[in-house]
């Protein structure tokens, strides 16, 4: 069950989530062209990563791509506009456990946090190694669930590098490396605000035909619902794409119960018996426009996985007892 099948030979697989997105948008202008290579380098992506993104970008109306280099269009600019966050470095404190800090402010969304774990989840899955929530109640930079302030030079700190609103919430991400911390503070951020517009809105209706680029909407909103599950989708005719850990590991994939269940319009309940996911349970299902089959989706449940024959098994288990 879903034997990878990648057009052509070479070249590494492309793995890019919200946050590469992220930085490729507010990475670009409308008027000054940016080539490939230094863009993939500021989003911190392969070249493979980045080709596949700018497709997805292009797709969507987001930039135009030319001999000179990639610039955004008109909508693409009202995108970055929508997803504009201030993300700045900000002093070591007693709040976080890494080497580096980076603090993100989300304008009047404080009403939006529950209890910062989410946000915290959300960071660790992105890589950094935690994020602390805090919201401005009535003037006052605040813990969720909590009446008491933040201690003072921590509210300072703050103070120093945003001008914070009533309402606003602001992620503290960190990391070993500031990277990692920008990373966690700004997924945490996306995740908050609801997910990347771009990746959430399917636009036009699913087709047989539709690209790995046009089911990837669907198989990130079916990763996040699962708790981050591992997710496989494809149209009828095109091949599909894989998410693992909240980023594309494959985006030329298909395999044989995805194939079943788009041939004999029926959901699939079974132990994979070959593939990157044998020996665990996986459930896969048709979804139909109109009466017609257009795509398959597929969830592997990963903690019914058994044995240590498999790295990957042992590096997933792992990652989702955090």
């Amino acid at each position: 069950m879903f034997v990878s099948m990648r057009r052509g030979q070479g070249g590494p697989i492309p793995k890019f989530n919200d946050y590469n997105l992220w930085k490729a948008i507010i990475s670009l202008d409308e008027f000054l062209p940016v080539g490939r290579k230094k863009l993939a380098g500021a989003c911190g992506v392969g070249e493979g990563s980045m080709r596949t993104m700018l497709g997805m970008l292009e797709e969507g109306g987001l930039v135009t791509i030319t001999k000179n280099g990639i610039c955004l269009t008109e909508k693409g600019a009202e995108y970055r506009n929508m997803m504009y966050m201030e993300a700045r470095p900000i002093s070591k404190s007693s709040l976080t456990i890494g080497e580096h800090d980076c603090a993100v402010k989300v304008p009047f969304a404080a009403k939006r946090v529950l209890y910062g774990c989410e946000e915290r989840d959300a960071a660790i899955m992105a890589g950094a190694l935690g994020a602390t929530t805090l919201i401005c109640v009535n003037g006052t930079l605040k813990f969720p669930g909590s009446d008491f302030p933040v201690a003072w030079d921590i509210d300072t700190a703050i103070r120093e590098r945003f001008k914070v609103r009533n309402e606003d919430a602001l992620i503290i991400g960190t990391g070993h490396t500031p990277e990692m911390a920008e990373k966690g503070a700004v997924t945490a951020a996306i995740s908050l605000m609801g997910g990347l517009p771009l990746k959430r809105s399917l636009g036009n209706m699913l087709r047989t035909d539709s690209t790995a680029n046009e089911v990837l909407s669907l198989a990130f909103a079916i990763h996040e619902l699962v708790g981050g599950l591992p997710v496989c989708a494809k149209s009828r005719d095109n091949l599909g794409i894989r998410i693992e850990n909240g980023a594309v590991v494959d985006n030329a994939y298909t395999g044989d119960i995805l194939e079943e269940v788009l041939r004999e319009n029926t959901t699939v309940r079974r132990v994979a018996e070959t593939g990157p996911y044998k020996g665990i349970r996986v459930i896969v299902t048709p979804v139909e426009i109109d009466g017609k089959v257009v795509a398959a989706i597929g969830v592997v449940d990963i903690r019914c996985a058994v044995g240590e024959d498999s790295r990957f098994r042992l590096d997933m288990d792992h990652s989702f007892s955090k």
